[in-house]
C-alpha cells in the first residue's frame, strides 16, 4: 500500500492540507489508511453518534419521534436550518434529527443532545468499542469554550468581531481545534462506527436504516461525493471548523459493494472557502477505494 498512501498524502499536500484517512470495505478485511490511528477533531462529525443515540432512544420507546418541540433563541448557534432562523421553530424530533444530519443544523443537534443526554452517547461509543472516541458536549459548548478562552460571552455583540480579529496563530491554539480537548476520534474508529450502522449492529435494524437513509440525503456534494458519478451512492456527514474539513460516509457501487470512508484534513489556511481542500477529500477517498477494488479483481 506504499504507493497508494503516498498518492493519498500527495493529494492532500497539493491542496495545502495534511490528511488522515481510513477506508474499509464493509463486510471484509480489506482496508487502506493514512494516519488512521492518529487523534483528530471530529467537528460536526460528532453528530453521527448523536444520531445513533437518538435512534436507540426511539427504538426503546423512551422518545416519541413525532412529538413536537420548539427551537428557541436558547439554541440559535448560527448556521443553516433552524439554527439560522430568526423566529422560534416548532418541529418534531424526527425532523430535527433529519436536519441534524442532512444540513448539519446546530440548533437541531443541541436539542437532541440535551434530550438524549451525554450518557446515552457515551454508551453508543462503548458498545461499539470506540475506545479512542469521545464526544465533549454539543455545538453550543464549542462556542462557550471559545468565549471562555477569549474572555467574551459568545452571545455578546463583540464576540464575532473578536473572533474575526484573531491572528491565525491564535486561532490554531483554541481548545476546540485540539484533539486532546475537543470531541475527537480516529479515522479508523469512524469507519468502524459506519460499518456498525451499515450492518445493523449500532442499533436495531430499523433504527440503522433510518440513519443510513438520512445520511444519503445530505445536501453537501462538494467533499466526499465530488469524485463519484451518479451510479455511485454516497451517504455522508461533514464536519467543519477553522482550518478543519472532514467527512465520513459510505460509498456504494452498482455491484453492491460498500466502502466506509473517514477523511479528516487540517490546512494552514483558515479561509472560509477552500475548494481544493474540499475536493481533496473526495479524491483521496477515490484513490483508497480504487486500490481496494483493484485487489478484488
Amino acid at each position: 500500500m506504499t504507493e497508494v498512501t503516498s498518492a493519498i498524502r500527495a493529494t492532500f499536500a497539493a491542496a495545502g492540507a495534511v490528511g488522515h484517512l481510513h477506508v474499509r470495505e464493509i463486510g471484509t478485511n480489506y482496508e487502506v489508511g493514512l494516519g488512521a490511528d492518529d487523534a483528530v477533531v471530529l467537528a460536526s462529525v460528532f453528530k453521527v453518534p448523536v444520531a445513533v443515540a437518538f435512534e436507540r432512544e426511539v427504538s426503546a420507546g423512551r422518545l416519541e419521534p413525532t412529538d413536537r418541540t420548539v427551537v428557541t433563541d436558547r439554541y440559535k448557534t448560527g448556521g443553516v436550518g433552524t439554527a439560522g432562523c430568526q423566529d422560534d421553530v416548532e418541529m418534531s424530533w424526527r425532523d430535527l434529527a433529519h436536519l441534524m444530519l442532512t444540513l448539519s443544523d446546530n440548533a437541531a443537534t443541541d436539542l437532541i443532545y440535551h434530550r438524549v443526554g451525554q450518557g446515552a452517547i457515551d454508551t453508543v461509543l462503548a458498545d461499539i468499542g470506540l475506545a479512542n472516541t469521545r464526544v465533549v458536549g454539543c455545538c453550543e459548548d464549542i462556542l462557550i469554550s471559545m468565549g471562555n478562552e477569549l474572555g467574551a460571552e459568545w452571545r455578546s455583540p463583540e464576540f464575532d468581531a473578536l473572533v474575526s480579529s484573531l491572528a491565525p496563530e491564535r486561532v490554531k491554539t483554541l481548545a476546540v481545534l485540539d484533539p486532546g480537548q475537543a470531541s475527537a476520534s480516529t479515522a479508523r474508529e469512524m469507519t468502524a462506527l459506519l460499518e456498525a450502522i451499515w450492518t445493523d449492529r449500532a442499533a436495531p435494524a430499523d433504527a440503522c436504516q433510518r440513519i443510513r437513509t438520512t445520511m444519503s440525503q445530505q445536501v453537501w456534494p462538494h467533499r466526499l461525493a465530488s469524485e463519484f458519478g451518479q451510479d455511485v451512492r454516497v451517504a455522508g456527514k461533514t464536519g467543519t471548523l477553522p482550518g478543519l474539513r472532514n467527512e465520513v460516509g459510505v460509498v456504494t457501487y452498482p455491484d453492491a459493494k460498500s466502502y466506509a470512508v473517514a477523511v479528516f484534513t487540517r490546512s494552514e489556511s483558515l479561509e472560509l472557502n477552500l475548494p481544493d481542500v474540499d475536493r481533496s477529500i473526495g479524491a483521496a477517498a477515490r484513490i483508497g477505494i480504487d486500490s481496494l477494488r483493484s485487489r478484488e479483481v
